[in-house]
């Protein structure tokens, strides 16, 4: 954990003698990408060894391991010219294949994503600290991992402002117990963060149902879902499923409150709510519009406890 820290001290420290990036929020956005990109490109490699018709939905060209990898690949104006021109252009414009492919992920991920970097030098002084000295390749440096994500995130904010507040992990993990989801039950959380109660759930499951066979993995990947309407927690918890063993995420990029009462269908309603709604937030004018007259008001919470009751199927059940 320590030395894990010290890394994106230091990756931090570099990025902070570039004249492009601007504050914490900033460098940990310009972090976020690239980790997804790299944790990504990692995660391929497994499953091109134990699939054989995997196929990326990454222009070869992009793939992190084929411009990112060699420390003595592309810098200075050849690799931000690739970056700004071919690389974030390209992933905001992915082509899906089928309905469930990972390219809409990856698109997602990058569409308020930005390169903030004026260095070419420097970033590729940032990518080569990534490439050595941050893996991920057991469950203790993973859960540490997450620690760190939510610690920076925590950082960047006063405590109660917004009602942005990150779930320590012994309440997700409490909350979870207590809740006790099951292999095959639907699982949401609508206001997911970076994915904590989400991780906590799909560690619970693999536990007590002994997820072993390959349907039972797709049953668990297909039953977990989570709602992130702010860009950098979004690519947070995306990245934070794919290193908890969740090939494609289905986190979607959007706010559950902007979604008018009566066009919610029972398809759509879930077994398991775990969550903990932005106490103290506001939301914009007309978003109170969406709800019947008794629930209406701007306070945050408040429509999400409405709609997590609205979303719940009969028997369903939520920890908060």
């Amino acid at each position: 954990m320590s030395n894990l820290t010290s890394t994106i001290k230091s990756i931090q420290d570099i990025m902070r003698k570039d004249a492009g990036v601007d504050g914490d929020a900033q460098r940990i956005s310009q972090l976020g990408w690239m980790l997804f990109l790299k944790i990504f490109d990692e995660m391929e490699e497994e499953w091109e060894t134990i699939k054989d018709d995997y196929k990326s939905p990454v222009p070869k060209d992009l793939r992190w391991r084929n411009w990112a990898a060699d420390e003595e690949g592309m810098t200075g104006e050849e690799l931000l010219g690739f970056v700004n021109n071919s690389l974030f252009p390209r992933m905001k414009e992915l082509r899906l294949r089928h309905n469930k492919d990972a390219a809409k992920m990856v698109r997602d991920v990058f569409e308020d994503s930005y390169n903030y970097m004026k260095s070419g030098t420097l970033l590729r002084q940032v990518i080569n600290k990534i490439n050595t000295d941050i893996n991920l390749n057991t469950q203790a440096e993973r859960h540490a991992f997450n620690d760190i994500y939510e610690q920076i995130l925590r950082d960047l904010q006063s405590a109660g402002n917004a009602g942005e507040f990150y779930t320590p992990r012994p309440i997700t993990q409490f909350i979870v117990e207590m809740i006790d989801p099951k292999l095959g039950e639907t699982i949401l959380d609508p206001a997911c963060g970076t994915a904590g109660y989400l991780v906590n759930a799909i560690e619970h499951i693999r536990k007590n149902s002994k997820v072993k066979t390959l349907a039972e993995r797709d049953k668990l990947q297909n039953s977990i879902k989570g709602v992130e309407k702010k860009p950098l927690p979004h690519m947070l918890a995306t990245t934070n499923l794919i290193l908890h063993g969740i090939e494609v995420p289905t986190i979607e990029h959007d706010n559950y409150l902007n979604k008018t009462w009566a066009n919610w269908t029972e398809k759509e309603r879930v077994n398991v709510i775990i969550t903990s709604p932005p106490f103290g937030g506001m939301e914009e004018d007309g978003v109170e519009n969406n709800f019947p007259l008794t629930y209406r008001t701007r306070e945050t919470a408040n429509l999400f406890m409405a709609l997590i009751i609205h979303l719940l199927k009969d028997e369903g059940r939520c920890g908060l």
